[in-house]
């Protein structure tokens, strides 16, 4: 197996990690207490998994989903197997180094190295980024956006909740937060970078989610004390 099969493997399990609900038996409900999948969806609970809803059954979603499938992130539409041995294998041994004066973060799987930069997640994920985009969004043109999508509670601080905005938004949000992002735990809350990253997709502004994704795994790498692993 290649460095680059390993790499695109370590990436697609580590920052697009997605699954679809399994098949199970539903208990008969009461009349008060039947409720629809998208009102299930719309729990506080429901934080589990990233659904694109493959079958179309929701039809509030359709929109939505659509976009997803359109956009620059469709690779998260794509069922992807999880290796656990191979990414605790790259993260245990992973470190940032440079080659050709660009940032690597280089680590091993088994016998092969491994070296994931911006440019092989760029090509890996077919984010089409642009290498010259930045991967962040002025707070100015947030709030701009959160207003237009009439956030209902406090913008101004440093972090939003998923609730504040209509249903089709919070649906994106969860989606990035599960899927793009390095987060473990919290996932009712976005950060400005994440809330960035979604204005950048619904305003189709210039954004290196690629260089983004770099970022945040550079960030895993400085987990450090207890709960800090890196995997």
């Amino acid at each position: 197996m290649t460095s680059n099969v390993l790499a695109i493997l370590l990436i697609l399990v580590t920052f697009v990690y997605r699954m679809a609900p399994k098949e199970q038996k539903r208990k008969h409900a009461t009349k008060n207490t039947d409720k629809t999948e998208v009102q299930i969806m719309s729990e506080p609970r429901h934080n589990m998994v990233a659904y694109l809803d493959p079958q179309d059954k929701l039809t509030e979603f359709n929109e939505i989903t659509r976009f997803l499938h359109e956009s620059r992130i469709n690779a998260i539409t794509h069922q992807t197997p999880v290796y656990k041995k191979l990414i605790k294998a790259f993260w245990d041994l992973a470190n940032v180094i440079e080659v050709d004066e660009k940032e690597v973060i280089h680590g091993k799987v088994n016998e092969p190295n491994v070296d994931v930069s911006v440019e092989i997640l760029n090509t890996v994920l077919q984010l089409r980024d642009d290498p010259d985009a930045p991967y962040f969004v002025p707070i100015i043109c947030q709030h701009g956006c959160l207003l237009w999508m009439k956030c209902v509670n406090d913008i101004l601080g440093g972090k939003i909740n998923k609730a504040w905005i209509p249903l089709r938004y919070k649906f994106l949000l969860h989606i990035l937060i599960q899927c793009l992002s390095n987060k473990r735990s919290g996932y009712d809350m976005a950060s400005n970078d994440l809330v960035g990253r979604m204005v950048a997709l619904v305003l189709n502004k210039p954004f290196s989610i690629s260089k983004y994704i770099f970022a945040s795994m550079k960030e895993t790498l400085g987990r450090t004390g207890v709960g800090g692993s890196k995997f």
